[in-house]
């Protein structure tokens, strides 16, 4: 099937091809960028649009196996191609944990069928325990594109040095789910003035700052790659900073709600806001802000994290950790970080196609037909019979966004829009 898009202005920071040009894709492949095509059986107007390459999510949860009530890898991606992603990289946190050839098989099968390209993440460890490699070996030659124990941190250190090292051996990296336990400590949202306010144990900045230092540390020492994820301090953006000055090899991301929100959101005990890491405080959230436009922190990542209702409309304390991010992304950052089309093409497409080494952000023939159409000044109310997630966990419930996605294409197929 042939498939022209035409009218809007092409948004490209790796490739040439740039501002008001059609685009001419054609079996999964794009096959031109400039003007005067001909027909085709498909023709989406994009006229006042953004045309984007295709969003890639670095960290999200599809729940599959184990945990389809709250998610699956079918619904997951219909939600990820209505934020405009075409691929998404799932954490391996499952039931059973993905730390094996067989379950890896078992996601990368169903996954065939998902609207979205789905990127397994294998477990670093055996059931993400921390005291015994995972099969690294054959989840890598498996295709996944990454190792972590996200959900949890791997707290040894000598154990999380041979990780590094055994994943660097398989062309892989580890993906740090930055936190120290013992730091943790029972706490449910930040600590400082609302968790006092609230009566709730707060997280400490320093959980999850020393663990980033630890882990820039190895990087260092072993001329290792890692990549932090979640990123929600300033003191966390700070040591990264400082880290990739001084030429360690160094990925992070940061999430939307961390840049646009605070924990200022958990008052009432509204569960939709507790998340881990925990919103912290404004400045956090300005220093996340400055630390995505000055290029320290490489990419926005959802960590998607849908919930069913029950696990969420229950006391602050005993509620899930976790915010459902796929379908909010895009706008969140639009209406909260910044306009600047390039940055976000970087942030959401480009940065992350490069770190997990997939195909990816550039607009450009020869490359897979990924592509995000967006209306960057349309305005809506978020609602939560709106979502298309299983989960509807999000405290953005009822704020206004702006900034909408009109059209995904995943592999030259129209996997959301043009109903």
């Amino acid at each position: 099937m042939r498939i022209k898009i035409t009218g809007g202005d092409i948004v490209n920071p790796a490739g040439d091809a740039k501002g008001r040009l059609d685009i001419l894709i054609e079996d999964g492949v794009i096959i031109g960028t400039g003007t005067g095509f001909g027909g085709a059986d498909v023709v989406i107007d994009a006229s006042g649009k953004k045309v984007f390459p295709g969003f890639i999510d670095l960290h999200c949860h599809l729940r599959d196996p184990g945990q389809e009530y709250k998610e699956d890898i079918i619904s997951g991606a219909k939600a990820a191609a209505k934020g405009g992603f075409s691929a998404v990289c799932c954490m391996p946190n499952t039931s059973p944990v993905i730390d094996n050839a067989a379950v890896l098989s078992y996601v990368q099968k169903k996954a065939e069928l998902a609207d979205v390209k789905v990127y397994p993440v294998g477990a670093a460890t055996k059931g993400l325990m921390g005291k015994e490699l995972a099969e690294m070996g054959e989840m890598a030659a498996l295709g996944c594109v990454a190792f972590s124990d996200d959900g949890r941190p791997i707290e040894n250190g000598a154990m999380m040095k041979t990780a590094m090292l055994y994943a660097a051996t398989y062309g892989r990296f580890i993906m740090s789910h930055a936190e120290c336990p013992d730091l943790k400590a029972g706490g449910v949202m930040n600590e400082g003035y609302h968790s006092t306010v609230l009566g709730l144990p707060g997280i400490s900045r320093t959980a999850e700052e020393a663990m980033i230092a630890r882990d820039v540390l190895l990087a260092r020492e072993y001329g290792l790659r890692v990549h932090i994820q979640h990123v929600s301090t300033k003191g966390g953006v700070e040591i990264i900073r400082n880290a990739k000055a001084q030429g360690v090899r160094v990925t992070c991301e940061s999430a939307p709600h961390y840049f646009s929100g605070d924990d200022s959101m958990c008052l009432g005990y509204d569960a939709r806001a507790k998340v881990y890491p925990p919103l912290r405080t404004k400045e956090d959230a300005e220093a996340v802000k400055e630390g995505l436009l000055d290029g320290t922190i490489d990419a926005i990542a959802t960590d998607h994290a849908p919930h069913h209702r029950d696990e969420k409309e229950i006391e602050f304390m005993l509620a899930a950790f976790g915010i459902s991010g796929f379908e909010t992304a895009f706008s969140l950052a639009v209406t909260n970080l910044t306009r600047d089309c390039d940055a976000l093409a970087r942030l959401l497409s480009l940065n992350p196609a490069k770190i997990i080494g997939k195909p990816g952000g550039v607009i450009k023939p020869g490359v897979p037909a990924d592509i995000t159409v967006a209306d960057m000044d349309k305005e809506y109310v978020l609602k939560e019979e709106d979502m298309v997630s299983k989960g509807k966990n999000s405290p953005f419930i009822g704020q206004k966004l702006k900034g909408v996605v009109t059209h995904t294409i995943t592999d030259g197929k129209i996997v959301y829009g043009g109903e």
